[in-house]
């Protein structure tokens, strides 16, 4: 006959008392803490429901911080422009312009061309040879 291996009810009651309680603290305690943060989160959610009505037209009197620091950068970008602008019509020179210009039309036909190639090459893979 097998037995089942349940061990003596002595031995249980003498391992329980030798174990630790978990994390040495007593539901009560738990659950204490769980209110008080349940009732924290609670408080801060009504503040910032509260903070919500507030009318509009107080904040709108006085600029913001944001609102500030957009227009100083707004001030910097156009003088940094400005600048530029100034700069670059006093070293316009026009036999640079020209060559710009005529790199970029030589550029644009050299890329239609290979453009071109490409696209007729797709189109016969494509197709397939007949």
């Amino acid at each position: 006959m097998e037995q089942d291996s349940v061990p003596p009810p002595g031995c249980l009651q003498s391992a329980c008392r030798m174990m630790p309680p978990p994390c040495g603290r007593s539901p009560d305690t738990m659950d204490t803490r769980f209110l008080l943060a349940l009732f924290l989160v609670l408080l801060v959610l009504g503040f910032e429901v509260q903070g919500a009505h507030l009318p509009q037209q107080e904040e709108s009197a006085s600029p913001t911080l944001l609102t500030q620091m957009q227009e100083s950068l707004s001030s910097y970008w156009d003088s940094a422009k400005a600048a530029a602008s100034t700069l670059y019509q006093k070293t316009y020179l026009s036999t640079v312009d020209e060559k710009l210009r005529d790199m970029y039309s030589k550029s644009t036909a050299a890329m239609s061309t290979y453009a071109g190639i490409l696209t007729d090459q797709l189109l016969s893979m494509l197709k397939g040879e007949e």
